[in-house]
């Protein structure tokens, strides 16, 4: 299905935008290259074509479409000289008419390859994924049953589906007899929906439950995203879900966070998200500029609407760095409540107190 291939092709080639900057090297992050006049106006044109052709709202593209024009007129780009400087130009352009945070254009240092058919991408694309995907583990940074018997998973990335299918299940089964699971989102910048929609039958029952519904401004389509209970080798329909963001949590890690808080299935706690709600795919605009392109745009079955633009609001605010004391402490809390051994409260109530008081402590120090 082309969706699925533009999904896997932006997971591809844009992981480095999405997902933590820690796996990119200094060296990688300053690497630029000239541009000159010729380049600088076949990038903008191609950007506008694609624009035109893909955008999931036409008339905003046809208003940035004039506002590019109006630069260009203008002589805004005409200086510019380094490539990553004009694509941060361009980015800033853009999203000062759409204010659409997925749609932004990059310089690469490699060559972009070329795709025989318009969203399909090549072997060589789909290999750089997988490889990148395993390399990474999937997002799966870490996986710990924390003291009290609380699961805590870093997640790092929304990774293929079908490849990381036997590492979110040993993940899941390893967790299995915590009291509460804490997904760590503080650094996840998003991924593939399919992997939301396989982490989330995990945290449901043996029916299916509507997540989300993604519009395609192509095709004039809607698709449909459902939990798939049968995919879930345990599934945890009642064990508490806490939820932990930064300003840094985005795209399909916002998904997930609005998903599940609509449903009222998790609890979120950290800082608002970063706002972005419309998947797509990368467009090659020239052999080392490439923009990616929203197509289309997430719609929630509970409040018809979606994230973009405003983030996820969390349930608990606070600063992430104090995230996960607070969701540990508040797991812990209802633990203790629902214990009836008497041997084994006691250090509940020993790590919730100690928790207090390094939160207070953090807490002191920010004032």
């Amino acid at each position: 299905m082309q969706y699925k291939n533009r999904i896997f092709l932006s997971f591809a080639l844009t992981i480095g935008i999405l997902l933590s900057a820690a796996t990119v090297t200094p060296a990688q992050h300053s690497q630029d290259g000239s541009v000159d006049s010729a380049t600088r106006t076949a990038v903008i044109d191609n950007l506008i074509k694609e624009l035109n052709d893909g955008y999931v709202f036409p008339d905003v593209a046809r208003s940035i479409e004039s506002h590019l024009r109006k630069r260009q007129s203008e002589g805004a780009y005409d200086p510019v000289t380094s490539s990553q400087l004009f694509a941060q130009r361009l980015t800033e352009d853009v999203q000062s008419i759409s204010k659409d945070k997925h749609l932004r254009v990059r310089f690469y240092a490699q060559p972009l390859p070329l795709r025989t058919e318009q969203g399909e991408p090549t072997e060589a694309e789909r290999e750089q994924g997988r490889a990148y995907a395993r390399r990474i583990n999937f997002g799966f940074e870490k996986i710990e049953r924390l003291n009290g018997n609380i699961g805590y998973i870093d997640l790092r990335g929304f990774s293929d589906h079908v490849a990381g299918a036997e590492t979110v299940a040993a993940a899941m089964t390893f967790l299995a007899n915590t009291d509460a699971l804490i997904f760590d989102l503080r650094q996840n910048g998003g991924g593939s929906p399919f992997m939301v929609a396989l982490i989330s039958s995990y945290l449901f029952g043996d029916k299916p439950v509507h997540l989300n519904s993604l519009y395609w401004r192509k095709g004039d389509r809607t698709d449909d995203f459902w939990t798939k209970p049968e995919a879930a080798a345990r599934k945890f329909p009642n064990k508490d879900v806490y939820i932990l963001t930064s300003n840094r949590t985005f795209s399909a890690a916002e998904e997930f966070t609005y998903n599940l808080k609509n449903l009222k299935r998790a609890t979120v706690i950290g800082e608002t998200t970063g706002g972005g709600a419309h998947p797509g795919g990368l467009e090659r605009l020239s052999d080392h500029f490439g923009a990616f392109i929203p197509t289309g745009r997430a719609i929630s079955p509970i409040t018809k609407t979606n994230w973009e633009g405003t983030g996820v609001e969390p349930d608990i605010k606070a600063p992430k760095e104090q995230a996960l004391k607070i969701a540990y402490m508040t797991a812990l809390k209802k633990s203790l409540d629902l214990m009836k051994d008497e041997m084994l409260k006691g250090p509940v109530r020993g790590m919730i107190d100690q928790l207090q008081k390094e939160l207070d402590e953090m807490r002191s120090n920010r004032q």
